[in-house]
């Protein structure tokens, strides 16, 4: 367990709270029902995080960690974006681009707001007309990782599992009435969600590189630091820093 006097506490905020996101969200259902171009929020987009992590994401292919299709007998990658939103980050590894294959595996996209589940499957609607053949199953699902048991979409667990700031809403949960922190219980939470050698790739702009690894791979847990995805630097009064984290933690071999 992680000691919490290690790690400075994060004060509770609005942005703790499922109300706070269903209203974000039934906003943005909203106006993609006025607008169908309207996707809504591409979350830590100032800092270019999507496109940061699928880099990373590419870097583990070429490593031969993970696979973008089928081949060799061996199945494309299994992934699970925790706090899916919009769907965004899935349809963009779906997609790809001039510079990044698709990625053709099975993926689950899971929410606790139901709003946000509801424009993520409207969203899909749209953009599988086209769709072209080969490419896995893609699920969205309303679910909530702290308060609910997997259900059966998490078959043997995921290759990768994505967390793009669910990490840093838990961190500001009210935690009067809980025994444990969020954070700790987040990190029991997520473990089996990710298969033995697979993935966990967290993007977070409360933490430094420091305070997650401390949450998240501390002795007892079965996830280890595996690499950190790079942003800009900024200097301010002398000191060198980023305003967003993206590491990569491993689960131990079974």
């Amino acid at each position: 367990m992680a000691n919490q006097s290690s790690v400075d506490m994060l004060n509770p905020s609005e942005l703790g709270t499922k109300e706070y996101w269903d209203h974000i969200y039934d906003r943005e259902l909203q106006n993609n029902e006025d607008d169908e171009d309207d996707e809504g929020t591409v979350w830590f987009s100032e800092s270019n995080a999507e496109e940061t992590v699928v880099k990373q994401l590419g870097k583990l292919a070429e490593q031969g960690l993970l696979k973008r299709t089928d081949s060799d007998g061996l199945d494309a990658s299994r992934f699970l974006d925790l706090g899916t939103g919009n769907g965004h980050m899935l349809f963009s590894l779906r997609e790809g681009d001039e510079d990044e294959e698709p990625w053709c595996g099975d993926m689950v996209g899971v929410d606790y707001s139901e709003t946000s589940v509801q424009l993520a499957r409207k969203i899909a609607a749209q953009k599988r007309e086209g769709e072209p053949d080969g490419l896995g199953s893609l699920r969205l699902e309303c679910w909530d990782l702290l308060q609910t048991p997997p259900r059966e979409w998490l078959e043997d667990g995921f290759d990768i599992v994505l967390d793009k700031g669910t990490f840093d809403a838990i961190s500001l949960m009210d935690r009067q009435s809980q025994d444990r922190h969020p954070c700790e219980v987040y990190r029991d939470k997520i473990t089996p969600l990710v298969r033995p050698d697979g993935f966990l790739v967290v993007t977070s702009c409360n933490w430094t590189k420091d305070e997650l690894k401390r949450w998240l791979a501390s002795s007892e847990s079965e996830l280890v630091y595996y690499d950190e995805a790079r942003y800009p630097t900024f200097t301010f009064g002398g000191q060198t820093g980023q305003s967003i984290v993206t590491l990569v933690f491993r689960r131990k071999s079974a």
